[in-house]
């Protein structure tokens, strides 16, 4: 598992759009295709999907 990042203001509007709290969650990956969020204190793993 990679080291998760604080998430920038285009990932945390993103996040907040899909119902999840920014301040929970860290960007583990960031691709066109999905980005894969990791829980600050649980360490559970989430994947937002993006179009196409």
């Amino acid at each position: 598992m990679k080291n998760g990042k604080r998430p920038t203001r285009r990932q945390r509007i993103e996040i907040k759009d899909r119902g999840l709290n920014p301040e929970n969650w860290l960007v583990e990956r960031d691709t066109p295709a999905a980005m894969v969020l990791i829980h600050r204190y649980t360490g559970s793993s989430r994947t937002i999907r993006r179009g196409a």
